[in-house]
């Protein structure tokens, strides 16, 4: 069974930063593609960032280039996504996934997802 457990949202300042991270398990880590999305209230869950198996490949959204950074690390199959420079706008819940398609801003293109965290960016 397939499991993506996610960690490390919370309640964070204007400017400040977070750390999320995304446990997996059940699955061949490395030869998935692993994402983050995000939802807001009242708003669309919309692709975030996103890294290839061997981590050569890094994909963002540009609402978010330049301040977030996803990483991987294959041997605790664990995904993170360092988030500087956070703004009111950012606060959503963030979920991880995993999947196999090169079309990575596709929330299809994604199998599997974990619950979800929230993030939440005061002014």
């Amino acid at each position: 069974q397939v499991q993506l457990v996610e960690s490390g949202g919370g309640l964070v300042q204007a400017g400040g930063s977070l750390r999320l991270s995304c446990a997996a398990s059940g699955l061949t880590f490395n030869s998935y593609i692993m994402g983050w999305f995000r939802q807001a209230p009242g708003k669309e869950r919309e692709f975030v960032a996103a890294i290839r198996g061997s981590a050569l490949r890094t994909y963002y959204a540009d609402s978010v280039k330049g301040r977030f950074t996803i990483s991987r690390d294959n041997a605790k199959n664990t995904v993170y996504l360092q988030m500087n420079s956070l703004a009111p706008e950012d606060t959503a819940v963030y979920y991880c996934a995993a999947g196999l398609s090169l079309a990575i801003a596709t929330m299809s293109s994604y199998r599997y997802w974990g619950q979800g965290t929230q993030v939440t960016v005061s002014s």
